[in-house]
């Protein structure tokens, strides 16, 4: 099969890809509002974070909102939206662990990466069904 013929029969609905661009502003809106929590106040983020076992260090919470921000721009950038997504896909997993580890409420508070995941790569995969022939999921 020609790579022409690929792209075409890879190409969504009109009705998903709004969906899934709709799913991934969501994702990023609460990526981009998280970074600019730890970036801009966090001396806020510090003081209104329950107890998760991570040191209260200003320069901690500013390099893990400069980590997500980076991210998060890669997962907006079309080009680069799959490194991006399996990065902050990472960084979620790093969420649920220290969550996990402080004991938190488990549907609530440890759970929510797994949320803001699922919403992360549902969008991306009803923007560009192609992502799950590359991933292996489905066949050509």
């Amino acid at each position: 099969m020609a790579n022409a013929d690929i792209l075409a029969t890879t190409t969504p609905a009109p009705a998903w890809r709004r969906t899934g661009i709709v799913l991934s502003t969501l994702a990023t809106l609460f990526f981009l509002m998280d970074a600019g929590g730890k970036l801009i106040a966090p001396e806020m983020m510090i003081a209104n974070t329950p107890p998760l076992g991570l040191p209260a260090d200003v320069g901690l919470y500013r390099l893990l909102g400069a980590i997500l921000a980076a991210c998060t721009a890669l997962y907006v950038w079309p080009r680069t939206a799959l490194l991006g997504a399996v990065l902050l896909t990472g960084f979620l997993g790093g969420a649920i662990a220290v969550n996990l580890r402080a004991q938190m409420p488990v549907f609530a508070n440890t759970l929510f990466g797994v949320y803001v995941g699922m919403l992360m790569w549902a969008g991306i995969l009803m923007r560009r069904p192609l992502v799950l022939m590359l991933l292996g999921i489905v066949a050509r």
